[in-house]
């Protein structure tokens, strides 16, 4: 069994290396992308339970790109938060043209 990784630090290396493929990283940020308009939605507008919808959107998208894309289980199973917040740290910095930097430092060519 693989030890679990006990900071954040050291588990952003990692969750960028299970999201080499950029087309993987690509479907992430649009399901990012879209499970936060629709949160917004449910929040600011309504119905809440379109917060759901948010969540199935998100991670739809995600789990899909894992399953079809990149052929690997997503961290979302065994790192919940860390995986969120990746997500949405990855998506941010793929939209401000910033991700290389912290792609190549992680090792992903």
């Amino acid at each position: 069994m693989v030890e679990r990784i006990a900071t954040y630090e050291e588990f952003w290396p990692y969750y960028l290396r299970e999201h080499a493929n950029p087309m993987t990283r690509s479907v992430h940020a649009v399901g990012t992308v879209l499970g936060v308009v629709v949160l917004a939605w449910a929040v600011l507008v309504g119905p809440l339970w379109l917060a759901l919808a948010a969540l199935a959107t998100g991670y739809g998208f995600a789990w899909g790109s894992h399953l079809l894309v990149e052929r690997n289980r997503p961290a979302t199973f065994r790192y919940p938060l860390w995986s969120l917040f990746s997500d949405l740290r990855m998506a941010w910095l793929l939209a401000a043209g910033r991700l290389e930097p912290e792609l190549r430092r992680a090792g992903v060519a």
